[in-house]
């Protein structure tokens, strides 16, 4: 049963790279909240932002990147934290599970020296032969047996690294767990497996999940709500099955158009490019790509429409998006 209070608040949330032409907004205005046992899917396009609003949580910009707004977990701020109090909350209360794991373990120590590493910079009080022992719990909850808690990386299938990744994220019982795209590369058996573990982590220890993936095949088995990012924003997000049954901006009904089954006969494909972020259109980002495009589209950003309760749209092609003054067009 999802909780009434949200355990993640993101309120106008902005996350800037430096770049030699000047800052860039990656991630630009998004609120979400999340609650205790829920799974947000975070789909769009590739360089939409989804990651670095995953990493923009955590604080893990790179040198130079901003990240301006709020980001509450329970009564923790984190935006403006010190990075004493970032190290305590990263692991414990919030995690990370990253794509690719093998360019994330360290190929020359043993899975053991990383739980360790990452227990014990989390929580320092914790002796060795502890963190091993936690090690060894959480490898166990990803089907992975202790005797193996000494093996390399490498020693592993790709299936088995990212349940490693997995077992890292959530040694220290976090209370939002982000995983990002963490089906990337692995065959739809050992994909399953991974999704199993997703789900099973939500209803045994009532974890918020965001789950960042291309993949809407998944976010339809696996989220209970999904928000769609294009160029940095967050452009409709509601429940899964009003979204996936009913979508109303056109960039998700183009994404889901895109989407390739065993019934599909034509290929469908969403024209255009996302905007240059340096220099995005002062009015929808997704305007010049638009198939309903109209004068207003490029004049002012839209303003979140509800047609139905909890489905919201950046769109004036609804009622409610468009600015003081100005009217909608409805299809």
């Amino acid at each position: 049963m999802i909780s009434l209070e949200p355990v993640l608040r993101i309120r106008e949330l902005v996350a800037s790279y430096a770049t030699p032409a000047g800052m860039l907004d990656a991630v630009d205005g998004v609120s979400l909240d999340l609650h205790p046992g829920e799974s947000l899917g975070l789909v769009g396009e590739s360089g939409c932002g989804k990651s670095t609003l995953g990493r923009a949580l955590l604080g893990l910009m790179p040198p130079g990147g901003t990240v301006r707004g709020s980001v509450r977990i329970g009564t923790q701020e984190l935006v403006g934290a010190s990075e004493a109090t970032l190290r305590r909350v990263r692991g414990r209360d919030i995690a990370l599970v990253f794509q690719e794991p093998m360019t994330r373990l360290n190929p020359l120590l043993k899975v053991s020296d990383h739980f360790v590493e990452a227990i014990r910079a989390h929580r320092p009080e914790v002796h060795k032969g502890e963190a091993r022992e936690l090690a060894a719990g959480s490898l166990r909850q990803m089907g992975i047996p202790a005797s193996r808690l000494d093996h390399y990386p490498g020693q592993f299938s790709g299936g088995m690294r990212q349940r490693i990744m997995i077992a890292l994220g959530i040694v220290l019982r976090p209370k939002v767990v982000i995983a990002d795209e963490p089906t990337t590369a692995l065959d739809v058996i050992v994909e399953a497996q991974i999704l199993d573990i997703l789900r099973s982590l939500r209803a045994d220890q009532h974890v918020g999940l965001i789950l960042v993936t291309h993949n809407l095949g998944i976010v339809a088995e696996t989220c209970d709500r999904v928000a769609v990012m294009y160029a940095g924003k967050i452009v409709e997000a509601g429940p899964v099955e009003r979204i996936f049954a009913e979508p109303l901006h056109p960039y998700t009904q183009g994404l889901l158009a895109s989407t390739i089954s065993l019934d599909t006969t034509v290929l469908h494909s969403i024209d255009g490019v996302p905007p240059d972020l340096l220099h995005p259109p002062p009015g929808c980002r997704f305007a010049p790509r638009c198939p309903y495009r109209m004068p207003v589209c490029d004049d002012a950003v839209p303003s979140f429409a509800e047609p139905a309760p909890g489905h919201l749209a950046a769109c004036y092609l609804h009622a409610g998006a468009a600015p003081p003054g100005q009217e909608t067009v409805a299809r």
